[in-house]
């Protein structure tokens, strides 16, 4: 069986996709409901097509040891198609990189019907809806961060969590008591920061977040994005377990 939306068959697949469903009924967050429906309607009027315009659960598969944690959907990627990291330019610059290092099947992501898998991996964000200025509070970072504890506790072989950017790096260590029992990091974030926790806990890598304007300003590259990712694959291969060609 592929690894799609639902991803494979078994017992963490129907708890992620009940997950998913609950996070997308949420309006816990008033004025992140009325944002994501506002750029939905403005994206509408303007570029035509239909927008998601709710909360964007994880995508993956759901056996993965490597998740991967962004901060939140972007108004013309995961709030307009549906599903973390598609349809814009990060989500471009992101996939094709996991490609690369063979995470996935193909080097874009443009659409949740386009066919992309996630081979031992798993995408999800800290916050579920779009905020104004991709700027949550911190009360809505506090409120969303119980679905990323809950998929972190879901996805029970991960061997790897790494957070895109600064904020996902925050809620990540924010996380990681309740998910997996261990202390809170204190490392501040860096590209390319690794954080071993206690036996039996993922290790965090901290990467920065491919936006248009981190490539642009070449903060981050594809070269550093790869060199990244060729140490989580060494961190995998260390563990054991399939290790993607």
């Amino acid at each position: 069986m592929t690894v799609g939306t639902r991803g494979r068959i078994g017992g963490a697949s129907v708890e992620i996709d009940a997950l998913r469903r609950r996070i997308e009924r949420c309006r816990t967050c008033p004025r992140l409901v009325r944002w994501r429906e506002a750029s939905a309607r403005d994206g509408e009027r303007r570029r035509g097509g239909h927008y998601w315009a709710r909360p964007v659960g994880g995508f993956g598969d759901p056996s993965a040891r490597l998740i991967l944690v962004g901060l939140a959907p972007a108004a013309q990627g995961a709030n307009r198609t549906g599903r973390v990291f598609t349809g814009d330019r990060s989500a471009e610059f992101l996939v094709s990189a996991l490609h690369r290092n063979g995470f996935a099947n193909q080097p874009s992501s443009v659409s949740r019907d386009d066919g992309l898998e996630l081979k031992d991996a798993f995408m999800t964000a800290a916050v579920r809806c779009v905020p104004p200025d991709n700027k949550p509070s911190p009360g809505e970072f506090l409120r969303c961060r119980p679905y990323l504890v809950e998929e972190l506790q879901l996805l029970r072989g991960a061997r790897v969590v790494l957070a895109l950017g600064a904020g996902a790096w925050d809620q990540v260590r924010r996380a990681s008591p309740s998910a997996y029992g261990a202390p809170l990091p204190k490392e501040k974030f860096r590209h390319g920061l690794r954080v071993e926790l206690p036996a039996g806990a993922p290790v965090l890598w901290a990467s920065y977040h491919p936006s248009p304007r981190n490539v642009q300003t070449k903060l981050l590259s594809a070269e550093m994005l790869d060199a990244l990712l060729r140490g989580v694959r060494r961190d995998l291969a260390a563990v054991g377990g399939r290790v993607n060609p």
